[in-house]
């Protein structure tokens, strides 16, 4: 079988299109390359759905932890401290069984015990905590300046937010937001270690590297792969992120301009 046989019949198969059956030996590099990157379609679904919703979210947390009314705060300092002081991990086991029990009075929700939601919920949560950190150590760095100058050109309430506090929040954020989106994207493979169920064997990226370690008791090929594409993703969101951070800091001079800086973290 040619290469580009291999593509067409398992580049989508984690989508459920294409080839059912998975090779069984004689696995070559180009069916691993392959069917690994078709399972980083779901990690890049988890990813970017639990950043585009837990951005909302988050913000609303971080606005709630910076009210003065203890009726907003207090829910928004639980939430944060709740999932950032418990290990993802546990939590996707906790939310499985909690879902299951759901499941089991109210058959409705039986969506939520698959992974593509159940697991995507968990990472939403669990990313607009981080972030909604992120944004209210963001509103607290806003210089009073700004808002001075906002109320002398007479700005208040919703049009003060939109146009001084939100973007200068964004724009003192990015850079630790950036560093956050990353782990986000390397703590989809998390999903697989959980309990959410990886249906008629279409899971994600791990699930076929793990796949062709099993059945060739070599994980010197499989995993590097995992990766590879893992470092390609990582650039595309630097990528993209550092042309996002050029934008908001575009009214800027040079020397004042946020400087994107990464840094290896050892832990969450």
């Amino acid at each position: 079988m040619s290469c580009i046989q291999t593509i067409q019949d398992y580049g989508l198969r984690s989508l459920g299109l294409g080839e059912r059956l998975l090779p069984r030996n004689d696995f070559t590099l180009c069916e691993q390359f392959t069917l690994i990157g078709s399972g980083m379609i779901w990690n890049i679904y988890f990813g970017l759905m639990a950043l585009a919703t837990g951005f909302f979210l988050a913000t609303t947390v971080a606005l709630g932890k910076a009210s003065s009314n203890k009726w907003l705060r207090k829910p928004s300092e639980w939430f944060i401290f709740l999932f950032r002081g418990s290990p993802l991990f546990i939590q996707f086991f906790f939310a499985y069984f909690f879902f299951l029990s759901l499941k089991k009075s109210y058959p409705m929700f039986d969506a939520l015990t698959s992974a593509w939601l159940g697991a995507l919920i968990v990472l939403f949560l669990n990313t607009a905590a981080y972030t909604g950190e992120i944004f209210y150590g963001a509103l607290r760095s806003i210089p009073k300046g700004d808002i001075e100058a906002a109320d002398a050109y007479g700005m208040s309430g919703w049009s003060r937010f939109r146009r001084i506090i939100w973007p200068t929040m964004l724009r003192l954020a990015w850079p630790a937001y950036t560093n956050e989106a990353i782990f986000l994207f390397h703590a989809t493979t998390l999903v697989f270690f959980s309990a959410f169920p990886a249906w008629q064997q279409r899971g994600d990226a791990l699930y076929y590297a793990s796949y062709f370690a099993d059945k060739t008791f070599n994980p010197f090929i499989p995993y590097p792969i995992l990766a590879f594409y893992f470092i390609l993703l990582t650039l595309v969101v630097v990528g993209v992120f550092g042309l996002i951070n050029k934008r908001l800091n575009r009214h800027l001079p040079a020397a004042r301009k946020a400087k994107m800086r990464f840094r290896l973290n050892l832990a969450r």
